[in-house]
């Protein structure tokens, strides 16, 4: 999701919102802050339970807003799945910022 035509900031910072809240609720830890405000959890016992890995992110690119979620069905046993998530995050803004051409943190 990105903040533009169709989608207000406030709709970006009423879904990042709803989400932390969930997150929060199943011990999700903050994203460094470099990579914006968002949350990575586990929640084995949420709604589509089949992915219930997740770790979403509201970055700036350029002057616009954008919103990043992911969903992971399983990590490696004996992975950190909230490092692994976090290092997923900061390659998928990376490559938002090469394909759209801004510049992520900006």
């Amino acid at each position: 999701m990105q903040e533009g035509d169709g989608m207000p900031r406030e709709q970006l910072d009423f879904v990042l919102n709803d989400r932390q809240q969930v997150y929060s609720r199943h011990g999700g830890v903050k994203l460094p802050t470099d990579l914006g405000d968002g949350l990575a959890a586990y929640l084995p016992n949420a709604p589509f339970a089949d992915q219930p890995y997740r770790v979403v992110a509201k970055f700036r690119c350029d002057r616009k807003e954008h919103l990043i979620t992911i969903y992971l069905a399983q990590v490696a046993k004996g992975r950190d799945a909230i490092k692994d998530m976090t290092e997923l995050m900061r390659i998928a803004q990376k490559r938002y910022g090469h394909l759209y051409s801004c510049t992520t943190g900006a």
